[in-house]
C-alpha cells in the first residue's frame, strides 16, 4: 500500500448563497491553497476536514492500493484525481496523487 499526497489547489466561495441559505457559522474551513497532507495509505491525515475526507476517501483508497485511470483517461496522470469537497457554499478542490513511498503499518 502506498502513501498519497493531497494538495489544496483551489478554494471558492459563494457569499450570495451563504447569505440566502446558510445559518451564520463562526468557523467554516481551515484549508489554505498549497497546503499538503500525506495520507498513510487509506488513513485520513491529521488536520483534514471530515467532510472533505468523505468526498475523497474512496479515491485515496483506490490510489493507495495501486488503482489508477479513473473514468478511462480523465486525468493526465492516471495515478491522480482532482476532487472537491461537498461544501456547496465554499468548495475546496484537492489534487490527490499516489506516491511511490510505502505506507507505514
Amino acid at each position: 500500500m502506498k502513501k498519497c499526497k493531497i494538495t489544496v489547489m483551489r478554494m471558492a466561495s459563494y457569499p450570495d448563497l451563504m447569505e440566502q441559505y446558510e445559518n451564520p457559522i463562526e468557523h467554516a474551513c481551515d484549508m489554505k491553497i498549497g497546503q499538503v497532507f500525506i495520507a498513510n495509505g487509506w488513513k485520513k491525515p491529521d488536520g483534514m476536514c471530515d467532510s472533505a475526507w468523505e468526498s475523497m476517501s474512496a479515491f485515496v483508497m483506490t490510489l493507495s492500493h495501486g488503482g489508477s485511470n479513473f473514468y478511462n483517461g480523465w486525468m493526465k496522470n492516471d495515478k491522480s484525481a482532482m476532487i472537491s469537497c461537498n461544501d456547496g457554499f465554499r468548495p475546496v478542490s484537492f489534487l490527490i496523487e499516489a506516491l511511490d513511498e510505502e505506507a507505514q503499518e
